[in-house]
């Protein structure tokens, strides 16, 4: 990697069609275990492989997975907001429609084949609202650190708590008996996002003049360009191999 102007004092920014390949590669780095995680979840309900109920695997793991990726989809919003702030709203209410279409997929795709773990409000559902949310918190600086963390410790707290209602199960209040394969509600994952953008330039400014030259990291910076195709289509793409494979699925 070449390094120059590491300790920059005063931001800066990758040009307007630039992206910043650290954070790709490491947004790389994770949709890979993510993906390996969700086939594993996959895998194990279908009775395909056996692995041991251990928390650190089924929990924390993929809490630290999905926190790196919110955390850096929030520094990838404050960058975008610093590089081009023209039109900001507009493209991220668009991305956020978009996203409602392909979370509206996810669900009806999961109520199909998995009714009894029908994902309703799952990461794509978070990036969704999010996408509606971030145009309202992207100017502000102290205020996301302050409202990240607040969020983030009032949703970890509803986390240990089951409630006998379900109609505020997407904001963070999960109703008693709730069974999913995926869950991001709103409290306490917009606090991580939020802290992301609030920490955006930070790291902006530290990164921004690496480039990866390795072949190997290369793969990972791709792989972070498109993790949002990735995680669309890594799902249906193990069912179809399995079913091919002529395992009865369903």
């Amino acid at each position: 990697m070449v390094l120059s102007n590491l300790w920059s004092k005063k931001p800066r920014y990758i040009l307007k069609h630039d992206r910043n390949q650290i954070i790709d590669l490491i947004r790389g780095v994770d949709i890979v275990l993510m993906v390996l995680f969700n086939y594993s979840v996959t895998l194990r309900y279908f009775r395909l492989i056996n692995v041991s109920s251990d928390f650190l695997y089924w929990s924390v793991f993929p809490a630290f997975v999905a926190s790196i990726f919110i955390f850096l989809s929030g520094t990838a919003a404050r960058i975008s907001f610093k590089k081009n702030k023209a039109n900001f709203s507009r493209r991220y209410f668009l991305r956020g429609a978009e996203l409602v279409i392909f979370a509206a997929f996810i669900t009806l795709f999961t109520y199909i084949f998995t009714p009894e773990k029908t994902i309703f409000f799952g990461i794509l559902h978070f990036f969704a609202v999010s996408s509606f949310l971030i145009p309202f918190f992207i100017k502000y600086n102290k205020l996301n650190l302050i409202a990240g963390l607040s969020i983030t410790i009032f949703g970890l707290y509803l986390q240990q708590k089951e409630f006998n209602f379900s109609y505020l199960f997407w904001l963070g209040f999960m109703p008693e008996n709730f069974s999913t394969f995926d869950y991001f509600p709103i409290l306490p994952w917009l606090g991580v996002l939020l802290l992301g953008i609030y920490l955006g330039e930070y790291i902006n400014d530290r990164t921004a003049d690496m480039k990866i030259k390795n072949k190997l990291a290369g793969i990972f910076v791709f792989f972070g360009k498109n993790s949002l195709t990735i995680y669309l289509i890594h799902q249906p793409i193990l069912i179809f191999l399995l079913i091919i494979s002529g395992f009865k699925l369903f």
